[in-house]
């Protein structure tokens, strides 16, 4: 098999992969989001907000598609299951849970009880169902910092600092925040004002956070920026795109993450999927990149980046290291970009951009098989 055949094939494995993923993406395994706060003078509380059903399913955050698990049957009719029905299913595996957490205080391990379980009401069971689990735990009188461990086996979970005690964990400056994964203890998690993380570790996290929400977590940008390179697979045209892309979703990152700009994800996420539609049918109707091109693609990253400020504002950024979080994380997102365009040149850009036939064979039936996925994405979002 020759080099174009190759291309050819590696590129439609690559996006028919990631379409895919896209159809399934309702049935994607999220991170957890824990949020530790201190209640009066001598107890914690930790509220972890998580797919509770993938948990008694014992789904593994291995599978990218919960369908693929050995039980995704059980996982599947839980997700039907009322609110007092599936807090019944969860009472036999109560002990399991609290042992997936482990709270240390100067390494002595802190005794943690269930206080509540609070499971939304089903709504659609194609989306998954994010269900808080309310621990408490009694702190020592020398307690100012405490570590948390949570199991790799119950895949990556999100660690937020509360300054205001809050059942839900809805309230209260985020002090501190750590992202833990593989079974990573977090550092020192301050029970005060004061923030122990410095600038440089925020940095580094949230750099992480960012990538990861591009490769390989989000699908939908991953697809927006397939279609633009599809087009004018050229660097300088792409580069014009992706900077105008990356203008303004920096811009709406910041406005949401500051408060100043607030719009639901209902309206958002529909909207997201309605700009891969877009680029995806202006591959197939166009042959040339016009000016109006950068415009637009400017307008669509303004939708993304309030996508983006929903998935960060989830994570939490601590009140002194605000700045370096959204710079760090912004960053992550740009070179999860450019590694779907670094493959995407790999794949198809150096080798077959100059054929005649690029646009009959590569361009078009890709631009068509994302097109699709965005209008069923629209639907199912809307």
């Amino acid at each position: 098999m020759n080099i174009r055949s190759l291309s050819i094939v590696f590129f439609a494995v690559f996006s028919f992969y990631f379409a895919s993923l896209s159809i399934v993406n309702s049935h994607e395994l999220r991170p957890a989001i824990a949020d530790l706060s201190v209640v009066g003078d001598d107890s914690f509380k930790i509220s972890i907000s998580l797919n509770l059903e993938a948990f008694i399913a014992e789904v593994s955050p291995d599978h990218e598609d919960t369908d693929e698990a050995p039980s995704a049957k059980k996982y599947n009719d839980l997700r039907k299951f009322s609110p007092s029905r599936l807090r019944s299913a969860f009472t036999p595996k109560e002990k399991e849970f609290l042992k997936t957490l482990t709270v240390k205080d100067s390494g002595t391990t802190l005794a943690i009880a269930l206080e509540n379980i609070v499971v939304p009401p089903v709504g659609d069971i194609e989306l998954p169902r994010r269900s808080n689990v309310i621990l408490t735990g009694k702190l020592t009188r020398r307690t100012d910092a405490l570590i948390l461990k949570w199991s790799k086996s119950f895949g990556p979970v999100a660690v937020r600092v509360r300054g205001v005690s809050s059942a839900m964990g809805s309230r209260g400056t985020i002090l501190q925040s750590a992202y833990l994964k593989n079974g990573e203890k977090s550092p020192p998690l301050r029970l005060t004002s004061t923030i122990t993380s410095t600038s440089w570790q925020v940095f580094r996290q949230y750099i992480v956070v960012g990538f990861e929400h591009i490769l390989p977590m989000g699908l939908d940008h991953i697809l927006f920026v397939i279609g633009l390179f599809l087009l004018s697979p050229r660097l300088r045209p792409l580069a014009w795109q992706v900077s105008s892309f990356t203008v303004a979703h920096t811009v709406t990152l910041a406005l949401g993450m500051l408060g100043i700009i607030t719009i639901s994800p209902t309206i958002v996420e529909p909207l997201i999927a309605a700009s891969i539609v877009y680029v995806g049918v202006e591959n197939i109707i166009t042959k040339n990149l016009n000016r109006w091109r950068t415009i637009i693609v400017f307008l669509f990253g303004l939708l993304h980046g309030l996508g983006f400020a929903g998935v960060l504002t989830d994570f939490g950024l601590e009140k002194g290291h605000f700045a370096a979080g959204l710079i760090a994380f912004n960053i992550g997102v740009e070179l999860g970009q450019l590694a779907v365009i670094a493959i995407c040149f790999l794949l198809v850009g150096i080798w077959l951009r100059n054929k005649p036939w690029y646009r009959t064979i590569i361009s078009v039936p890709a631009s068509i098989c994302i097109s699709f996925v965005g209008i069923f994405w629209f639907f199912e979002r809307v």
